[in-house]
């Protein structure tokens, strides 16, 4: 087996180091905001009231897809057949933008469904995403860490972070209801979430799956 660390996954390493480095002291100042969105829908609200704080969510969940590439590349999290004939950083890119079109379809719906009038608790919904994918990274990291120490064989380190994902986006979906739900009745509710995440959710497991 190739063990070589293709050269992609050294430099995109690097450079998520350097820059948690400069934003470590903003990332500190963020956690309790964090943690508040994801024991309660109106953390998420409270975030958002917050010009600085926002822009500070936002800009941390961009570098989180760093670590979010790396280890779905390092451990297969995201594995179908038309990606998995590829190594090395060509596995990676292709990684990377099955992601990226993943996002732009989330985006797209996002955009398409977006109410004329009293969007702000939408738009809310629409942005605890970043929040609990900022969770869902660290959570991953902080278990890749922990059990790659013990060597835990690459299928139970999946299998864990598979689970976790799950768990995160479970805890996901109650908060985004719950959000939808203050302006929204809950069979509006229901078609939103089934719109803005479930089709795309859905779509990226067929893909992994069947292609």
């Amino acid at each position: 087996m190739n063990t070589a660390v293709p050269l992609s996954v050294s430099i995109l390493v690097a450079v998520f180091v350097v820059l948690m480095i400069l934003l470590m002291r903003t990332f500190l100042q963020l956690l309790p905001f964090i943690a508040d969105s994801f024991m309660r829908a109106r953390g998420s609200n409270a975030l958002e009231n917050s010009v600085r704080v926002s822009r500070d969510r936002n800009t941390v969940a961009l570098v989180m897809m760093l670590p979010a590439f790396l280890l779905s590349f390092r451990y297969r999290l995201y594995d179908p057949t038309f990606v998995a004939a590829y190594t090395g950083d060509a596995r990676l890119w292709l990684i990377g933008a099955c992601f990226t079109g993943y996002l732009i379809l989330r985006l797209f719906i996002y955009l398409l469904l977006k109410p004329r009038r009293r969007y702000e608790y939408y738009q809310v919904a629409h942005h605890a995403s970043y929040t609990f994918f900022i969770i869902l990274v660290l959570l991953a990291l902080f278990t890749a860490g922990i059990l790659s120490v013990f060597k835990v064989e690459d299928q139970t380190m999946r299998m864990v972070l598979y689970i976790e994902t799950a768990v995160v986006y479970l805890v996901f979906l109650i908060r985004r209801t719950q959000i939808l739900s203050l302006s929204c009745n809950h069979f509006r509710t229901f078609l939103y979430l089934c719109a803005l995440e479930l089709i795309p959710s859905a779509a990226l497991i067929v893909s992994a799956v069947v292609l």
